[in-house]
């Protein structure tokens, strides 16, 4: 009997990790993203050098405020929310690639904790794990004074990015299958909007920090803080260079079973997610089949006939029933709404700041065939030409300005009145007018010039090699969209600094025109590149 069963202990012992398998899989997906197009490749070499430089200079801000009495509290707190932002945004931001997503895994004959292990070693290869990393070591340099500060500094730097990193993973995996379900993404709607509102009050609390200068406020956040993984490795560092070694220990035994613990909630899901059934997208039959003109209603009574109203009415579903673009819309409706609102009814509020709510909608032009994702060729059959080409495009841009001018009216209007720069009115309006302009502009170019897919079956929201491409274009459009409009804020410049205030009302009808001028020029320039590229735009967006 003893002969099988070393037999298959020789087996057990000879078999191939998957760690180094997986690993070359995120590298050969990325690789092979990248070989797609040279744009594809400057978009992501771009992106690691911004998110290099803000390392840098971030690290460089915890150097500098090593010795400061503040350090300690500052690096905790910090540590937190980078925490929290890898514990839900991943679920709402574009990231990630196919190899971290289990349900591709559900029909290989994987074990889970060799699973476990391979996708944790290949969600530390990024651009986010290195990012974070960075962080850990500049946060726990501004804290490690003594021996065994520096000791234990060594150990809470992995500790810190395994924390972040499992944490994302296995909330990730709990909820795959709610969040790749309808009913399930349109539950996270509430909860990506919430984050934006959480977003923008340590927003305003960092703004309202910043006017009092006082740092000593935050000892008593980072006091609670410094217990929470996996803040409390840095924290640890912190009570080691005050000489409170028993502390310190405790908190770092904290960050130790708080990693053991996501592993084992990561690892059980997995088995969940691989062996029980998959219900949550099974309904009940319909008793009873609708008339499919019945949900012609309203809607398509008030758009034009032909061709421009069912592109439209195409898109006005889009936003209302697909989940992801939803989500999109509500956010960037809530951010761009309250953002202006709440500086406006700062000490130093400004009218301008009514402008922003143009930039949030205007970014929602960018993208515009990926949410049609492989369903793209029934409207590529419907393009011969550039003409029809660049009705698409127009009847697109429709949709876009139908819910972004009356929505940039009342915000302009609210801020003006939360300011009470009502004489100002007329300028923010020409403003807003030529930002939603540029930005409706460039969503276009980045359209055709840049697609991305957007995956239906996963809860991400950029195919696998394609993030650097999509964060790029969206970065591009924020430092692009107020450079378009540098003529406009010149003339705004001048008239102000010459005196000729009584001439500012010029600034509405010049805006209007300079951004219907851009979005224009776009469409002309763009329709007959889209005519020749849509087999380039077809593969693109279909990877979803």
């Amino acid at each position: 009997m003893s002969a099988p069963v070393t037999a298959g202990a020789s087996a057990a012992a000879a078999e191939p990790s998957l760690t180094p398998v997986f690993v070359r899989l995120k590298l050969s997906l990325l690789r092979n993203g990248l070989r797609q197009s040279s744009g594809r490749t400057a978009a992501f070499v771009a992106s690691l050098v911004v998110v290099l430089l803000i390392a840098a200079f971030m690290v460089l801000g915890f150097l500098l405020l090593r010795g400061h009495e503040a350090a300690g509290a500052v690096a905790v707190l910090t540590t937190g929310v980078f925490g929290l932002g890898w514990a839900v945004l991943p679920l709402f931001l574009p990231s990630g690639d196919e190899t971290l997503d289990p349900s591709r895994l559900v029909m290989l004959p994987l074990r889970p904790q060799p699973l476990v292990r391979a996708l944790l070693v290949a969600s530390l290869v990024g651009t986010g794990p290195l990012f974070t990393l960075c962080l850990a070591v500049g946060a726990v340099a501004a804290v490690a004074h003594g021996t065994a500060a520096a000791v234990l500094a060594v150990l809470a730097v992995p500790l810190v990015l395994m924390v972040c990193v499992a944490l994302s993973r296995a909330i990730a995996t709990a909820n795959v299958r709610l969040l790749s379900s309808r009913k399930g993404r349109d539950m996270a709607l509430l909860s990506g909007l919430l984050i934006a509102l959480g977003i923008q009050a340590v927003n305003f609390g960092a703004q309202a920090l910043g006017r009092t200068g006082d740092l000593s406020v935050l000892d008593t956040a980072a006091s609670v803080v410094g217990w929470l993984p996996p803040a409390s490795a840095v924290a640890a560092v912190d009570s080691a260079a005050d000489g409170d070694l028993v502390l310190a220990g405790a908190r770092l035994l904290l960050a130790v079973v708080a990693l053991a613990a996501l592993l084992w909630w990561w690892r059980r899901s997995l088995v969940r997610l691989m062996v029980e059934p998959d219900g949550s997208t099974i309904g009940a039959a319909p008793d009873t089949v609708k008339d499919p003109a019945a949900g012609r209603g309203l809607l398509a009574r008030l758009l034009p006939g032909g061709r421009t109203g069912a592109v439209m009415e195409r898109c006005f579903r889009y936003i209302w029933r697909d989940p992801k673009t939803k989500a999109s819309w509500v956010s960037a409706l809530a951010v761009g709404a309250l953002v202006p609102l709440f500086n406006a009814f700062q000490e130093n509020g400004s009218v301008y700041w009514a402008c922003f709510a143009s930039g949030m909608l205007g970014v929602q032009m960018f993208n515009q065939f990926g949410q049609d994702s492989s369903a793209f060729w029934m409207v590529a059959q419907t393009i011969s030409f550039p003409q029809d080409a660049y009705a698409e495009l127009r009847d697109r841009a429709y949709v876009m300005t139908a819910i972004t001018v009356p929505f940039t009216v009342v915000v302009a209007v609210a801020t003006t009145a939360a300011t009470d720069g009502w004489t100002q009115l007329p300028e923010v309006f020409g403003l807003s007018f030529a930002l939603l302009g540029a930005m409706l502009a460039l969503g276009v170019v980045t359209s055709v010039r840049y697609p991305y897919g957007i995956p239906q079956d996963s809860h991400r929201n950029v195919a696998p090699g394609q993030g650097g491409m999509a964060i790029a274009a969206i970065f591009g459009g924020m430092f692009g969209g107020p450079l378009l409009c540098g003529p406009l804020i010149g003339l705004l410049v001048w008239l102000r600094v010459s005196g000729h205030h009584g001439l500012l009302w010029l600034l509405l009808p010049l805006g209007v025109a300079y951004g219907a001028l851009l979005l224009w020029g776009a469409l002309r320039l763009m329709s007959g590149r889209m005519a020749r590229q849509l087999p380039e735009i077809l593969a693109a967006v279909s990877k979803g």
